[in-house]
């Protein structure tokens, strides 16, 4: 069995994203979360007529031909598995991808005492970091404009792996000098962007077991806490 590595992650506030990503356009307005969780609107990056754009995306795919219906709605897809999904597919080869600011995110690892203890992980350079997606839009019969993304998956760094106690998944990091290919490159040349990030610039400690709730959203919830 997989396990997800980002079930939760950490918002930064709209002025680093934006000083971050400098995107063409903003249409987006959030404030800085501790606890995004999935359905939840996000902020994203994508390309649009030649320019970035910032804009909100719910967490959790709905293609385009459920009709704003979100019955199965993943909110992650691993890398290699986009050209078999029909969901991901015909997104992918449409290049709509996007780019999720994060702060940083959690994880969980299971304890001897069949405990899971949650985990907060960023990095040790960089307060907030971009991660790939792919995003769809997906109209009710109400006329009901819905977009929405998943996060990208890629195979877990020696960190990750040491949390999860086995193999798993983490969220796809992009390096600053890969944002643009990710954006507007061809699906080839945004493939290769993708990799696992090098544990030797990531953090990871234990926190608060209240981050097991979606209800809690402050900063108390990513910082450093005894494990249980």
């Amino acid at each position: 069995m997989l396990h997800l590595m980002c079930e939760r992650y950490a918002l930064p506030d709209q002025v680093a994203a934006e000083r971050e990503f400098l995107p063409g356009r903003a249409w987006w307005s959030f404030a800085a979360k501790y606890n995004v969780a999935a359905e939840q609107y996000v902020p994203a990056i994508r390309w649009h007529e030649g320019e970035s754009e910032a804009v909100m995306m719910r967490w959790g795919l709905i293609p385009a031909l459920a009709e704003g219906r979100a019955s199965h709605s993943p909110r992650t897809i691993e890398a290699h598995l986009i050209m078999d999904s029909p969901i991901f597919r015909g997104p992918w080869l449409n290049s709509q991808r996007c780019i999720l600011p994060m702060a940083g995110f959690y994880s969980w690892q299971l304890t001897n005492a069949r405990y899971r203890q949650p985990y907060f992980v960023r990095l040790l350079d960089r307060s907030l970091f971009g991660v790939a997606a792919i995003w769809d839009r997906s109209i009710s019969d109400e006329d009901d404009v819905i977009d929405s993304c998943s996060i990208i998956c890629v195979t877990p760094n020696e960190l990750m792996i040491g949390i999860a106690n086995t193999e798993g998944r983490m969220p796809a990091i992009l390096r600053r000098k890969d944002y643009q290919t990710w954006l507007s490159g061809t699906p080839v040349q945004a493939k290769a962007a993708l990799h696992p990030y090098k544990h030797s610039g990531m953090q990871a400690y234990p926190v608060s077991p209240r981050i097991n709730s979606t209800a809690p959203d402050d900063p108390e919830l990513a910082r450093p806490a005894e494990p249980a």
